[in-house]
């Protein structure tokens, strides 16, 4: 017993340390690009927004030491598909934001303003507001008995339908259909703005024009790839909840590799 509290105490400290790193480090971006007059350009304020998202992203999917009950399981999955689907229409703003630079160079302070900034933004959060609503209403209103050990560190949408005892085929489909609508739809804009940024790089005539103009690509779109690979596997299944041991290292590894190739670009 005594040897269970010393190691609840040392993960509790750990998680504690890992958390206010992971704060702070993203509060510094944002204070950097807002004091930094420099850095008032479109791709820093998205960048700024997932520094944002990233904060509150960990302040609630931080695991529980010991238990956590329903209404908080359902609050933390709210906000977890809220702040996750929010993340991949900014990326895929981000990408728009890349092609307009590349493509339209001398449009570019026209067509980015800061207001159009700002609507792409709130689109985003608008869209994973409606999203979170409707997945965490069907997935609230299943039926749960027997074990209530989630085979997770926090309240992700698969370990939870894995403890339900009846017919849970409408919350799946649901589950499924969002699932396809956030990612597809983003990820077809994230393709063609990288299909037309492609191909006015190769029209460029010298190789050092090309490497500079897919120089300032490059983070985002390995982020992308990142982003996409892990979510499909993870999510886009339509019986995701068979197996997911191998999702809670995926989920973990995912935003460390985001926040570092971010960071470095």
């Amino acid at each position: 017993m005594l040897w269970l509290n010393i190691t609840l105490v040392l993960l509790f400290f750990l998680f504690l340390v890992v958390y206010l790193l992971v704060v702070v480090e993203n509060l510094v971006i944002m204070l950097t690009v807002w004091v930094t007059s420099s850095l008032h350009k479109p791709m820093y304020y998205f960048l700024s927004s997932m520094s944002f998202l990233e904060v509150w992203h960990v302040s609630f999917t931080v695991p529980n030491i010991r238990c956590i009950s329903f209404t908080g399981c359902m609050t933390q999955l709210y906000f977890f598909i809220l702040l996750a689907c929010t993340e991949h229409i900014l990326l895929a703003a981000m990408a728009y934001d890349r092609y307009v630079a590349t493509c339209h160079p001398l449009r570019y302070s026209v067509i980015m303003t800061t207001g159009y900034c700002g609507q792409l933004v709130a689109f985003s959060y608008m869209s994973g507001f409606m999203v979170s609503v409707i997945k965490v209403y069907f997935i609230s209103h299943v039926a749960f008995c027997g074990s209530n050990v989630m085979n997770h560190f926090f309240c992700d949408i698969s370990p939870i339908l894995k403890l339900a005892c009846k017919d849970m085929s409408t919350a799946e489909l649901v589950d499924f259909a969002l699932a396809i609508a956030i990612l597809v739809f983003p990820l077809i804009t994230t393709v063609l703005s990288y299909i037309y940024i492609v191909s006015t790089i190769l029209h460029i005539p010298s190789i050092q024009g090309r490497k500079k103009a897919f120089s300032t690509c490059a983070s985002h779109l390995t982020v992308v790839i990142i982003c996409y690979t892990a979510m499909i596997f993870m999510y886009v299944q339509p019986r995701a909840i068979a197996s997911f041991n191998s999702n809670k290292l995926i989920s973990a590894e995912v935003k460390n590799a985001i926040k570092k190739t971010l960071r470095g670009g």
